[in-house]
């Protein structure tokens, strides 16, 4: 999976002398917490709810409502934009891109082709199109666990069981050890009732557990 299939295309940008009020007007109609700041075609820098949120005075001011109205209308986004951006390529694959979020310590990408934005990734959209269909959210079906079903010998047996009893994997993968050497295998089938699975994997000596969703 690349980049591109996970970020949001169409990516609202404000420019650099946009004042900030108006950019949190822009944010809450279409529902974000970020704009790329974009002058003449290029990306100059990245503008957060937060840092509008820490730009505007203390609920404890001396300052009157006007006096601050005054004041915010005169900040414009290019006062308090983020400048270093960290920006990926839509072809970079999701895990490179995740890895390097992880890395900058930020929550959102850049993506930006032949210098130009395209879209933008934020932490929601990894989640939402790699992790919850990898967990399961959402969908249908029954996920089980079996301990130590990721060796290659009891895996061939655990794919038997699940043909013999006419179930669909609708995703699989293993589960990195707490302890130990041994990789669980985490199943999503098809099913809402598995339980002669269950017996059938039991018979063979594994430990199953069928997970709460």
């Amino acid at each position: 999976m690349k980049v591109r299939d996970v970020m949001t295309w169409n990516v609202v940008t404000v420019s650099s002398d946009t004042p900030i009020m108006e950019a949190r007007k822009i944010m809450d109609a279409h529902n974000i917490r970020r704009l790329p700041v974009v002058d003449r075609g290029k990306l100059v820098g990245l503008v957060t709810k937060d840092r509008i949120l820490r730009a505007s005075p203390s609920p404890a001011t001396s300052l009157t409502v006007w006096e601050i109205n005054y004041l915010l209308a005169k900040m414009t986004v290019r006062e308090i934009m983020v400048k270093d951006v960290v920006t990926v390529s839509p072809d970079m694959s999701a895990e490179a891109a995740i890895a390097l979020a992880q890395n900058k310590k930020v929550g959102s990408l850049v993506v930006v082709e032949d210098g130009k934005v395209v879209g933008i990734a934020t932490t929601n959209d990894f989640f939402y199109k790699i992790l919850n269909p990898v967990l399961g959210l959402g969908m249908p079906g029954t996920r089980i666990i079996i301990s130590d079903g990721a060796d290659p010998k009891k895996m061939t047996d655990i794919l038997a069981l699940v043909q013999k009893n006419n179930l669909k994997i609708l995703s699989m993968h293993s589960m990195p050890p707490l302890e130990g050497k041994e990789k669980d295998l985490c199943l999503h089938l098809d099913a809402s009732d598995v339980s002669q699975l269950v017996k059938d994997l039991q018979g063979k000596g594994l430990k199953v557990e069928i997970i709460e969703r």
